[in-house]
Order: C-alpha cells, then sequence, then structure tokens
C-alpha cells in the first residue's frame, strides 16, 4: 500500500464495513494485510474478525508471521500480532502453529523508566483458541499462562480455562485459586471459571474464599459468585452480608447480590431499600444502579422508596 496518510488509508478500509466481502473490499483488506504498517493490518484484521471473512484467512496467517519477524522493529505495540490472532479466533480457523507461537509470544518493548509487555493481549487470545480448538497441549499452555509475569494475562488464563475439559482444568484451577495471586481479578476469574464448568462442585469452595481474612481476597469470592449467576449463590451472599460488619465489604455483598440478576436477588435489595435503615437502603441503592436503564426496576426502586418515611430519594 502507497505510503500515504494513515488516517486517509485508515478511512478507506472503514468503508469496507458495509460489505466486506465484496470483491473492492477484499482487495483493500488484503493489500492492508499484506502492507508494511501495522496500524492498517490491524484495522484490516478486525475488519476480517468481526464480519468473519473467512477468504482473508491465509492473508491473516501471514500478517501474523510477519509480524513475529523482527517483532518490535515490525509490529510495536504487537498491534498487527494480536489482532490477526483475534480475528483467526473469530473465524474458528485451526491455525494451531500461530496460536502455539502467541500464546508463548513476549514483546518487551522501551518505555519510560523501563520496559512494557506489549504481547499480554495476544497470549490471552492464543489460549482462548487452543481451548476451543482442544489442541492437546492447550491445557498446559494455559497452565503455563496462568503464572504469566503479567496479571492481565493471568486472567485471560482463567478465562481460557473455562472453555476446557472441566474434568481437567478443575484441579489447575482450584490450585490456583488456593495458592493465591498478587492480583485478586485473578483470583476471581479462576473462581468464576470453577462456578462456570462445575458449578454444583464449586459453589461450597467460592464460598469458603468469602472468610478469608483479606479482604481482597473475600471481595473476589463476592463478585465471582454475583457473576456466576448461579441462584444457589443467593442465601451464600446474604448470609456473608449478615455475619460481617465491615462496610466496604457489606457493599460488595450487595452488589453481588445483584450481579445474580435474579428476581429473589432483587427482592432481597428492594426490601432493603423500603424496610432497613437507611445506611443499607443507601448501599442497596448503590448496588441496584447498575439497572438505572430498566424502567420498570426503576419503578420498583421508587415505589419502595415511597414506603420510607426519612425522606431518603434514588440518585441515579
Amino acid at each position: 500500500m502507497p505510503r500515504r496518510d494513515l488516517r486517509a488509508d485508515l478511512a478507506g478500509l472503514a468503508s469496507t464495513r458495509d460489505d466486506p466481502t465484496a470483491p473492492a473490499s477484499l482487495v483493500l483488506l488484503r493489500t492492508a494485510l499484506r502492507g508494511t504498517s501495522p496500524h492498517l493490518a490491524a484495522a484490516a484484521a478486525e475488519i476480517a474478525g468481526a464480519a468473519e471473512v473467512a477468504a482473508l484467512r491465509d492473508d491473516l496467517v501471514a500478517a501474523f508471521e510477519r509480524g513475529m519477524s523482527e517483532p518490535i522493529k515490525r509490529d510495536p505495540g504487537c498491534v498487527a500480532k494480536a489482532a490477526a490472532a483475534d480475528a483467526l479466533y473469530r473465524l474458528g480457523a485451526p491455525e494451531d502453529g500461530v496460536f502455539l507461537r502467541g500464546i508463548r509470544h513476549v514483546q518487551l518493548e522501551p518505555v519510560y523508566g523501563g520496559r512494557a509487555d506489549t504481547a499480554v493481549s495476544l497470549r490471552g487470545t492464543c489460549a482462548l483458541a487452543l481451548m476451543r480448538l482442544q489442541h492437546r497441549d492447550a491445557l498446559t499452555a494455559a497452565a503455563g499462562l496462568l503464572a504469566d509475569a503479567e496479571a492481565p494475562a493471568r486472567r485471560l488464563a482463567a478465562q481460557a480455562l473455562a472453555y476446557g475439559e472441566p474434568a481437567a482444568a478443575l484441579p489447575l484451577l482450584r490450585f490456583k485459586a488456593l495458592s493465591g495471586d498478587a492480583d485478586p481479578q485473578v483470583l476471581s476469574e479462576c473462581l468464576l471459571a470453577l462456578l462456570a464448568i462445575a458449578p454444583g462442585d464449586s459453589l461450597d469452595f467460592v464460598a469458603g474464599f468469602l472468610d478469608r481474612r483479606d479482604a481482597e481476597v473475600a471481595e473476589a469470592a463476592a463478585l465471582a459468585l454475583g457473576g456466576s449467576r448461579l441462584r444457589a449463590a443467593l442465601p451464600l451472599l446474604t448470609a456473608w452480608w449478615e455475619g460481617t460488619f465491615d462496610p466496604a465489604l457489606r457493599r460488595t455483598a450487595l452488589l453481588a447480590i445483584a450481579m445474580l440478576k435474579d428476581d429473589a436477588a432483587l427482592a432481597y435489595l428492594l426490601a432493603h431499600v423500603a424496610d432497613s435503615p437507611a445506611v443499607h437502603a443507601r448501599a442497596a441503592l448503590e448496588a441496584l444502579a447498575i439497572y438505572r436503564h430498566d424502567p420498570r426496576l426503576r419503578a420498583e426502586v421508587e415505589a419502595a422508596l415511597a414506603r420510607r418515611e426519612d425522606g431518603l430519594s434514588l440518585d441515579w
């Protein structure tokens, strides 16, 4: 592609979104994927992945391979490789060679005060892809990623393991949860993955983390229970709310209950709004704010507030 203004080239690629499989669109997308600009290649790959343009599979592989050659020079920021791998993942392409290279790729680039790894999202995408393909090395590769130096990569590894075979992933996820992590979000993702692949066997295990002395660990467990959308998580969360007196943890408990998106959970919060002391009613309102755009629930909240005599009002 001729060296022109990048914005003009990106605008040209954007014009292909309406019909990316049209002959003229394919020419533009292929030209970008084969060119030397990583930003244009990344934009073309994103379009190809979003529209699942299978005709560009070989071009996506070529763009990935080009970015792997002198990666910092040819693909600073790892933008082209990450976008190409993501597009291949969306296509369901059995490009295990790409994904096995990508999950192991670390790209340390100079930044102010040191170096930063720009390949984190690439590694996570490749973990998901290998799990989807049920590749024989997928579990081993994901296990390695679960010990990655970068917390976002570890979170993505836990998400990827949720797509694997439950019998194989369960021990690994439990071990990681029990071993802990410096980033509580990693723990939360591990617990959420356990609840996704084996809810019956994992509810009590996850609930056990609610009683940890480390508040961040307890909050991670609560948010995992809420994110699970499991009805059986409600009594666990309400019991935790009733048994703790830390205001921050109580707010987290109510938020987790709201995340369940279950009628019984919402009724529990509405009861707080209507009948509990103002401090608890405000916390319940704060939790229910995730439904601020739901007119039906808003009406129910206002009806609950109308039962109060202290003038507490809705602020969202």
